[in-house]
């Protein structure tokens, strides 16, 4: 009987740490625009933010290749069937997908190597609304955006009605998409140079890695602002 009791207690010990360390991540997400925006979240779905509102969801531990983005120019019937000039998912308010580029992408996988979260802001697939990300607990100070005059200077071959395109979703070519069976050197291209000098902490291709990469310890919970 003590070996079993040995045995259950030890198993309590080990689903209680498993537990700890696999707690769901908290994203709050915030509209500072002065127009109204419809976060999108895969997972998490999405929602109309008037100016000043804010959406709350919750992501489980382990969740990879995640997002969180910016529509706009929306319009949605009463069963949340509609579409967005940016950043559409498919026609749906809740996305069940990720969204239609341009659209400026916050990016995360949770808990993983060494129980790391690691976050990212992208403008591979373009910009439509400017977004800074800031953790909210832990040991995180994770403070990371794209606010650049994107929209502004966007080249006009880029440029499409709400938004500044990426080069891979306007030519499609294995140089500005860097697909994984690639042997080119995907590196930076002009294009995404233009991006990179406006948002320096944003992945501006594939593979641009060395300057856009954060790391937070897993279980830590993140705030998302349009236009902070």
């Amino acid at each position: 009987m003590a070996s079993l009791a040995n045995t259950n207690l030890a198993f309590f010990f080990v689903l209680s740490a498993s537990l700890v360390l696999s707690h769901a991540a908290h994203f709050d997400v915030l509209n500072n625009c002065p127009f109204t925006v419809w976060a999108g979240a895969s997972p998490g779905g999405g929602a109309q933010l008037n100016s000043g509102q804010t959406w709350g969801f919750d992501v489980p531990a382990g969740t990879t290749a995640a997002r969180v983005w910016p529509r706009t120019n929306c319009q949605f019937d009463g069963s949340g069937r509609g579409h967005c000039e940016t950043g559409d998912c498919g026609g749906l308010l809740a996305c069940q997908g990720y969204g239609a580029s341009p659209n400026t992408l916050f990016e995360y996988a949770l808990n993983q190597f060494n129980n790391l979260d690691f976050p990212d802001i992208s403008v591979v697939e373009g910009f439509n609304v400017a977004i800074g990300v800031t953790s909210t607990s832990g040991s995180c100070n994770l403070n990371i955006g794209c606010t650049g005059s994107i929209l502004a200077d966007c080249p006009p071959e880029l440029r499409v009605p709400g938004g500044c395109n990426g080069a891979c979703p306007v030519f499609k070519t294995d140089e500005y998409c860097c697909p994984t069976n690639y042997s080119g050197s995907c590196g930076p291209t002009n294009y995404s140079r233009f991006f990179k000098d406006r948002c320096p902490q944003a992945y501006s291709y594939p593979k641009d890695d060395a300057t856009s990469t954060s790391t937070c310890p897993g279980g830590t919970n993140y705030k998302v602002v349009f236009c902070p």
